[in-house]
């Protein structure tokens, strides 16, 4: 495995995320409730290892900008969804615990209320991470000189 290996590593961590997050609600819905739980924390600890590859990445790449290779409005697209999906990222690192804890205490009433929230963001955050992937990495790479 290289650096390189890297991206496509850490774009999958986000996809699976994905499948929990769809199947933890589906659960709850179903009435569920244990493997609701299940469910949920393995993609909260999915989105958590994701996030530590994701920052090790940039350390080792020295936290150089990957370029984006898109141009015309793909290219307004691409940025107008980075920027969403960086700035709801950094507010799911706290949204996610949150709603966890309330579940964690017993407090249902108020971890349904925060997750009503939640769910669609984080839902967001982790499709748009693959995207971000398959944009940079796969459709729309760069080219070098």
């Amino acid at each position: 495995m290289t650096i390189s290996d890297i991206p496509a590593l850490n774009a999958s961590l986000p996809a699976l995320a994905t499948v929990l997050i769809l199947t933890g609600f589906a659960l709850i819905k179903a009435g569920n409730k244990d493997a609701h739980r299940k469910v949920m924390l393995t993609a909260g600890a999915v989105s958590a290892v994701f996030l530590v590859g994701y920052v090790t990445h940039k350390v080792l790449i020295r936290g150089v900008h990957t370029p984006f290779g898109g141009e015309g409005l793909i290219r307004t697209v691409y940025y107008v969804m980075l920027v969403s999906h960086i700035l709801l990222a950094m507010s799911i690192a706290y949204l996610v615990p949150k709603t966890f804890l309330l579940a964690i205490k017993g407090d249902i009433d108020r971890h349904k209320a925060w997750a009503k929230w939640v769910f669609p963001i984080w839902l967001y955050v982790s499709v748009t991470g693959v995207l971000v992937y398959f944009f940079l990495y796969r459709w729309w790479p760069a080219h070098s000189g």
